[in-house]
């Protein structure tokens, strides 16, 4: 695989909920924004995006986070917990105490971002979506979900995710996604090469590596491993993005 990183002059802002391990902001940076923080409140994530990522504040819990402190954000991702509707679960919803989707939803509506894309279990489509997918309709959003197996980006296992990605309305207007070139190739300029500065040798390594270096022999393997079963594909991620970051 080969990727192509964004080189449009104007930066724009993302803000990263639920973050893991950073597979959303590696996604961003390769499209071209800039990730002004993060919050993710387990500890070993934050010390992967401590070194991946120096110098980006890192909030720890969202239920204390003030959305309104990044209002303007061009961007908000996150992969809310999917603890609550994955079958491998019990699949109690919204009635699951990791249902963290309405502290999204409550971030979203204080920082107004342009554009938000979520992730989640592929079995969230029959349990919980419609909710999500209304909440972001009856804060002004237009909506569109799909599922995407990491295959598609030639990963060497399936691992279906349910993809969402909403559209701020303009002055209460619907903004049709014909006329955001949703889904066919965007006309702003790029450059091909393969991601730069910390990442520059990494987009042709096993995901595992990518990430968290090796895991075999070392410490932390438990928490490693962990962490990348949470993780989403960066290069799904980056197809979804780079559509947005040329619009």
């Amino acid at each position: 695989m080969s990727v192509q990183i964004d080189t449009l002059v104007s930066v724009r802002r993302h803000l990263d909920l639920f973050s893991g391990i950073g597979g959303f902001a590696l996604a961003a940076k390769w499209a071209g924004f800039e990730t002004v923080a993060f919050c993710e409140i387990e500890e070993f994530p934050r010390k992967v995006l401590e070194k991946n990522f120096p110098g980006v504040p890192i909030h720890r819990d969202i239920r204390y986070l003030d959305g309104s402190e990044y209002a303007g954000v061009e961007l908000i991702t996150g992969g809310y917990p999917c603890q609550p509707f994955s079958t491998a679960g019990h699949q109690k919803g919204v009635q699951d105490h990791r249902h963290l989707w309405p502290e999204m939803l409550r971030i979203i509506e204080q920082a107004r971002p342009s554009w938000v894309v979520a992730e989640n279990v592929s079995g969230h489509i029959t349990n919980g979506l419609d909710s999500v997918l209304h909440d972001l309709e009856g804060t002004g959003y237009t909506t569109r979900s799909v599922v995407i197996p990491a295959g598609a980006v030639g990963a060497r296992h399936r691992r279906e995710r349910c993809w969402i990605v909403a559209h701020r309305q303009s002055n209460g207007r619907h903004e049709g996604w014909a006329n955001k070139g949703w889904g066919r190739e965007g006309n702003a300029p790029r450059q091909e090469q393969r991601p730069g500065d910390v990442f520059s040798d990494i987009w042709e390594l096993p995901l595992e590596a990518q990430f968290c270096g090796g895991a075999h022999g070392i410490p932390d393997r438990v928490d490693r491993l962990t962490a990348l079963g949470n993780a989403i594909v960066p290069q799904v991620a980056y197809q979804i993005l780079r559509c947005l970051r040329a619009h």
